[in-house]
Formats: structure tokens, sequence, C-alpha cells
């Protein structure tokens, strides 16, 4: 994209926003504190819509290994690669685009992305089931870092950010579970083992953190055509959306060295579901898995085309800058 529709598209981005009451200024950090331009390092942690394929990964599934294949070497680690355009989109995904770490080796990187997330993650096992055998939890993302990794990757606070990006599954496979009676209890009991993961991955070095929300998953192919579950699910993510807000501001308030940055991806979502015209958009209900699902906002049930990890990256790119929106 020219820089001049870059710029466009952020004024409609921002305008958006505000009128949707998201949070595109959420982060108000003081740009000697946190400089987007000196990252080289960039960590995540997550679920589909963030993993991306390694060539020492589980196919479809991670970067790193799986919970069979938990533990990885120096060497294992050093040599892993990247595979271009296969993520949970037709192509590349969110995370990719904000670092141009696109394919092959992230040290070849100016932005070295090193990705942990594992498709179809919950937080916790102890909580909700996994998936599949060999799925890969959040807290286990985190200890498969701090045991294999962070004595060989670098992360010098000034350079490094991690992101966060769970609950997207959480909520979708609670969501009929009759075992569960009160939502938002159990919301803080994910929450609790979510952030002491988080707590685990800053005492052991990760510093500066980027917390993602889940986004408008009511609005997808697989709820949209149920009103009733359709407003369930709206009323669990606004639950779950909250609760971490909380966690994220007591996290903070606990952590004086720690750099705290939110993202809201449930008003970005609606924002550009609400006028899908204005970004291309000309179906949103439906999905195409497909090789160029050529205006449409689903690649299929629940995660988005390529063109919307795009607008996504682009609409983080413009919070971590901090500077267009205000």
């Amino acid at each position: 994209m020219h820089r001049s529709g870059l710029l466009s598209l952020t004024a409609l981005l921002c305008a958006l926003f505000l009128l949707s009451g998201g949070s595109a200024t959420a982060a108000k950090v003081p740009p000697r504190l946190f400089d987007w331009d000196r990252v080289r390092y960039m960590y995540a942690f997550g679920d589909s819509y963030t993993f991306v394929q390694g060539t020492e990964g589980h196919a479809n599934f991670s970067f790193f290994g799986d919970a069979f294949d938990f533990a990885f070497t120096p060497q294992q680690i050093l040599s892993n690669q990247i595979i271009p355009k296969n993520t949970s989109s037709e192509g590349a995904n969110w995370i990719e685009f904000l670092t141009g770490c696109m394919g092959g080796s992230p040290l070849r990187c100016k932005k070295q992305l090193w990705n942990f997330a594992f498709a179809g993650s919950d937080i916790d096992s102890a909580l909700l089931p996994l998936h599949h055998n060999f799925t890969v939890p959040l807290v286990d993302q985190v200890n498969q870092w701090v045991t294999f990794a962070s004595k060989v990757l670098p992360h010098p606070t000034a350079e490094t950010l991690t992101a966060w990006w769970i609950g997207i599954n959480d909520t979708g496979d609670s969501l009929n579970n009759a075992s569960i009676t009160d939502f938002p209890a159990f919301w803080e009991e994910e929450m609790t083992s979510y952030f002491k993961a988080v707590q685990k991955a800053h005492d052991n070095g990760l510093k500066t953190h980027l917390f993602i929300n889940v986004p408008a998953e009511d609005r997808s192919p697989n709820n949209v055509g149920n009103p009733t579950k359709s407003a369930l699910m709206k009323l669990h993510l606004t639950q779950f959306n909250s609760i971490l807000a909380d966690h994220v501001t007591k996290f903070k308030a606990a952590n004086a060295d720690a750099i705290v940055m939110t993202f809201d991806s449930n008003a970005l979502f609606n924002a550009v579901l609400d006028a899908p015209e204005q970004f291309g958009f000309t179906n949103t209900t439906g999905f195409c898995t497909c090789a160029d699902p050529s205006g449409f906002f689903w690649y299929n049930v629940g995660h988005p085309t390529e063109r919307v990890h795009r607008l996504l990256a682009e609409a983080i790119e413009v919070q971590l800058r901090n500077t267009l929106c205000e």
C-alpha cells in the first residue's frame, strides 16, 4: 500500500474508533519509554490468530513443536524458519505484517519474530480441555519459552515487545459448557492462570507487553446466523474483555518496571463490520475458504482473511507509534 493510502486508512480507522468508543489511543506511553522503531525482537503467545508456521513446528499449528515434541535445542531454535503464507488466513497474518518478518529465518528480519502461539490454544488445560492431544495452551507456551528459549534468544528491554492474544478459543469452547454455572467467576479463574504466565514471562526478562482483547466473534459466520447464540457470545466476550482489562491494570500496578499497552481488537472488528464498504469488504456474514477471498471479511467460520489481518496490523502500528489518533 502506498504511504498516502496508509494515511487515509489510518484517518478512517481513527475516526471509526472514536465513533465506536474504541481505544485506538488507550495506551498513553511516553515516547521515551517505548519506541516502536527501536524494537528489534518481538515475541508472541496466543492461538491461531497469531501463530505462524515454522519448519520446526507442528504442521498448520505452530512455529515450535507441540505437546509431544515440547523441547528444542538452541540449534533448532536458531535454524527454525517461517514458512510464508501458512497461517489461519489464506495468506500472512497481523504479526507478520506488523514486524515485516514474513518468511525464512527470523534472524534475517529487521524486527525478529519469535512466535510461540499455537493454533487451537486455550489459556490452561486445567480449565478447559485441549483441542487436540498435541495442543500447547498458553501457560505451556510460556513454560516452553522460559525453559528452552529465554537463554538463547535475545530480549533487551528497550528493543523487545511481547504480544499476548488469547481467549478466542476459551470463549468459544465454553459457550455451551453446562458445567460452568458462573461465567464471570470462570473468567476470573482463567485470568488468574493467564497472568501467572504473564508474570513468569516478565520475571524472565520480557518487560514490555501488548495485550489484545477478544475480537467480535459474535459476528463470525459460526454465530451470526443464530441470534440467541450470537447474543450469548457477545455477553461472554464483554465479560471476558472487561475482566482482562482489570487484570492488565493489576499487573501494571504490581510491576513498576513493566511497559503495558492494550489494543482493542473487538472495537476494530466492529468498526470494520459496521462500515465494510469503506474497507473494501462486500461480504461480512459468509466466508470463502479459497485462494483469493476477495471482498470477504471471513476466511472460514471463525478466522478472518488476510486483508483483515493487514488492517489489524496497520491499526496496531498506529497505536504503537501513538501519534496519529491524538
